[in-house]
């Protein structure tokens, strides 16, 4: 058959993955330029439109307005000016006055921040909505509130002077440790491009002092309709219908007759590496970047897209050896991974990460070196492909298997990028063909050999990032000329694979019975009482066709420990789970699950132990394995994982310790909780008195006896195929002798904790790089049991309520933030039938210290008023 004909077959809708055909392959044969599955075209001045129908979520739509115009245009004086551009157009057009877009928006269901939302990169800006269809005037609305953002942004000196604050206080909550980090990087990475000094945040002078019509000039050079698109995905019964709707508020507009063309900015390479050894006092730990720049790659023929998955498939399997390294015996770094990404319009990079140890960069640096150049000698081995070529297929078949369940927002955003970046659109159809194809023909070699794009001569940038300065320049070139000599000189030795075990449950258990069943014919739910008296309710699904969820849940947790033993018990979870809780390493285990869509996750909390999963239908007895081995798994602290544990704990609370937002959220907590040791950070003091062997028996004996345990499971599932699993994997584990943490829900002791009695104002001053302050008002919240589900949701809606008034106040009246959150906390409680709760509401935002007093009593004001209904 064809690659790509003209009018691509449809493949039956319910089609099973594993019977899709493959498709002859012609390596020089064109992806073709017309996106898949859209109404795409463009309108007489130039607008580019994409029209989709999807009705996922159901009557809403994921609407957005692509500029190919950002901040590597500005000159000097204009630097921040795109990006100011892009907070005007929700302040004031010609239509819409003092942020009336927004308070629009807001009145149809389309939250500020989560609906509504724009953002500036180097090269384009886009503006985003998400809106309801369920009347027909209102997409017709918001569509002509893009074409408004389109040429119709009102750039007077009262706009912006509204505006300035709000920009300002982006800018400066972008001058925390990790935003300097990140600024930094990023001038390294650009030197010698335009881009290199076009952040698109832009220079705090420009965003103080840029006049209007600066403003308005770049406004009027760069928006042009011809450099725009506007795309369209939602729960629509017709495209047509919306094309006309674009045309009707587009239609009418036209660009200058000659508009200046889009510039093109080189990012030059170069064959010395870039060296960098960055000292932030308030960074979270140490860290080592390696990055290698290179052209963006063309995505046009199918030996194009071959490529691409063979550098997929590289960087996976170059992930599995640096996770497997980072659990190792003395490891030179706690997490390591590699990633590839476009950088800007011209450029795209390899970048490897790693944190580690305080004076650990240099140990860190070589051993990722090491690794790539290990990759060039001896390459990867067919076992260490396979793996992840399963892994690659099995998460092709997830896609096509749940392509009628994709959103509309995550198909806007693929029409995005074909318009920004031109990549193809093909369908999740026929990608999978391709990639079911290609992908058992891409072999070893051919992956290895994309390390060789990882050559510090290849515009490669290292970079280290620590607290205090350990390492020098001098010392990462000595680094990069060792490894260097050694791969010369063959003397890096080959990598030493680990045994992977065939089977996950290696002696299957005897199958528990039923001996009681129930069924809730109302919502379709059945229940089991299991032999080994653990209760099983299941609920058949079809919202997802490749999708079973579950969770376990057994009553008693933390809170019913002694403060002696509290912290020893809670560090369980993280050292079981490094040693692994399912019988197996979690390096051998991630191996034994490769091709497979399977995942089981722990919590031990405050009153509840829970595990659950999530995972495709045909792989359920794969999670159900995972359920049997966490409960007769017996977890053994190692030395050298609880070394490794406790290594991390220590960076943590020494980061912790060193950030003054922790500094602040930490006394926070111990206000409103009576520093209570639950709540109160751990110190490494605490960390001194944990009891590895005590950790690990707590956290065996959580999961322990089933006959605690509660299994609620819900997806596309045949009962026919799961009641069996079911019997064997849950039936099958043995209940103890005697019951082991068997608590009722109502009698479980309460968290030790106390709501300040009266009214407490504080400043919390910590020494910081560049000034900064936070703001939290607290407000302690009862619920009366009686009424507790309707106080529930009044609480909801009063915090949305609230955060809503404090926007329109301090942000777009006054310009004096640039968000606000409001947040509702009741986890303090314990689960009771009888029992009141208790928690809090708090609010929080970021402001210039000087003025922060003053938004206090506004931020009063406003809860007085809401409080009154006002």
């Amino acid at each position: 058959m064809d690659l790509l004909p003209a009018e691509t077959p449809q493949i039956a809708k319910r089609h099973g993955f594993r019977s899709l055909k493959l498709v002859n392959v012609d390596m020089d044969q064109a992806l073709g330029d017309r996106p898949f599955g859209v109404d795409y075209g463009r309108l007489e001045n130039g607008l580019h439109y994409y029209v989709r129908s999807n009705s996922k979520p159901k009557m809403r739509a994921a609407l957005a307005l692509a500029v190919k115009a950002g901040s590597v245009l500005e000159e000097e004086d204009e630097r921040g000016v795109a990006h100011i551009v892009e907070h005007l157009a929700f302040s004031a057009t010609k239509k819409y006055t003092n942020h009336d877009i927004v308070k629009f928006l807001e009145s149809i269901g389309a939250e500020f921040g989560a609906c509504q939302n724009a953002v500036t990169s180097s090269d384009d800006t886009v503006y985003e909505l998400f809106v309801p269809v369920d009347k027909p005037e209102l997409l017709s609305q918001a569509i002509s509130v893009l074409a408004e953002f389109s040429s119709e942004v009102r750039v007077s000196t009262d706009d912006l002077e509204k505006e300035r604050g709000a920009v300002m206080e982006e800018y400066r909550g972008n001058r925390n440790a990790n935003g300097r980090m990140q600024d930094a990087h990023w001038v390294l990475m650009m030197e010698g491009s335009k881009y290199a000094d076009r952040l698109p945040i832009g220079l705090e002078k420009v965003i103080r002092t840029v006049p209007s019509e600066v403003v308005k000039q770049f406004y009027r050079k760069w928006y042009h309709l011809h450099n725009m698109a506007v795309i369209a995905v939602g729960d629509f019964s017709d495209t047509q219908s919306v094309v006309e709707l674009i045309r009707t508020h587009f239609g009418p507009k036209s660009s200058a007759h000659d508009p200046l063309p889009i510039p093109h900015f080189p990012v030059p390479s170069h064959e010395e590496p870039r060296f960098s050894c960055f000292v932030e006092s308030e960074a979270a730990g140490s860290a080592v970047m390696i990055s290698y720049k290179m052209s963006v790659d063309e995505l046009k023929t199918v030996k194009d897209y071959k490529d691409l998955l063979t550098e997929s498939m590289f960087l996976y399997a170059l992930n599995q050896r640096l996770f497997k390294i980072s659990r190792r015996k003395d490891p030179p770094y706690f997490s390591c991974s590699a990633a590839a990404d476009v950088l800007v319009r011209p450029v795209k990079a390899y970048m490897i990460t790693s944190s580690c140890k305080e004076k650990c960069t240099i140990e860190a640096l070589e051993s990722m070196l090491i690794e790539v150049a290990r990759i060039r000698l001896h390459g990867f081995s067919e076992r260490e492909i396979s793996v992840v070529r399963a892994l690659l297929m099995s998460e092709v078949e997830s896609a096509y298997l749940e392509r009628d369940q994709m959103q509309s927002a995550s198909l806007r955003d693929e029409y995005l990028q074909h318009f920004l970046r031109n990549e193809p659109v093909v369908g999740i159809e026929y990608e999978a063909q391709l990639q079911k194809t290609i992908l058992p023909q891409i072999s070893a070699s051919e992956v290895s050999k994309y390390s060789e794009k990882l050559r510090t001569s290849c515009s490669c940038v290292i970079k280290t990032m620590e607290p205090w300065a350990t390492a020098t320049v001098d010392d990462l070139k000595a680094v990069v000329s060792k490894i260097n000599s050694l791969e010369e000189e063959g003397s890096i030795s080959p990598w030493d694979d680990e045994h992977i075990p065939e089977e996950i449950v290696s002696i299957k258990p005897n199958p528990g019975n039923i001996v009681q069943q129930l069924e809730f014919s109302n919502i379709e739910v059945n229940e089991l009482i299991l032999s080994n008296g653990m209760r099983v309710c299941y609920k058949c699904t079809d919202f997802f066709d490749d999708q079973v969820l579950f969770t376990g849940f057994s009553y008693g947790g933390l809170s019913e420990l002694p403060e002696n033993e509290y912290f020893s018990c809670s560090m369980g979870s993280t050292i079981a789970g490094e040693i692994g809780v399912f019988g197996y390493k979690p390096s051998v285990l991630m191996d034994m699950l490769a091709g497979k869509r399977a995942e089981v996750g722990t919590k031990v909390g405050a009153y509840m132990r829970t595990f659950s999963g999530d995972c495709s239908p045909s792989d359920l007895e794969t999670a159900l394995q995972l359920v049997y081995q966490l409960f007769t798994t017996n977890v053994k602290p190692g030395e050298e994982e609880v070394k490794i544990v406790m290594q991390m704990a220590e960076e943590a609370v020494h980061a912790q310790e060193r950030d003054p937002y922790t500094a602040f959220a930490n006394r926070v907590r111990e206000l409103n909780y009576g520093n209570s040791y639950f709540f109160r950070p751990i110190r490494i003091s605490d960390l001194q008195k944990v009891d590895p062997l005590k950790a690990c028996q707590y956290f065996n004996n959580c999961f322990k006896d089933p006959s605690t345990f509660t299994v609620v499971i819900v997806g596309n599932i045949d009962p026919a195929i799961a009641g069996p699993l079911m019997l064997q994997y849950l039936g099958g584990i043995p209940k103890p002798p005697e019951p082991i943490l068997h608590f009722n829900r109502d009698d479980l002791r309460g968290l030790p904790f106390t709501f300040p009695a009266t009214v407490i104002r504080e400043v919390v001053r910590s020494p910081m790089v560049e000034a900064q302050c936070s703001v939290q008002l607290c407000f302690p919240v009862e619920l009366k049991n009686e009424t507790m589900m309707q106080e529930i949701h009044f609480v909801g809606f009063l915090s949305k309520l609230l955060e809503t008034k404090i926007m329109q106040v301090l942000r777009f009246k006054h310009g004096q933030i640039y968000s606000a959150g409001v947040s509702v906390f009741l986890g303090g409680n314990k689960p009771s039938r009888t029992g009141d709760i208790r928690g809090d509401i708090s609010i929080n935002f970021s402001c210039d210290p000087d003025i922060s007093s003053t938004l206090v009593g506004s931020c009063y004001v406003c809860t007085r008023r809401v409080y009154y209904g006002h």
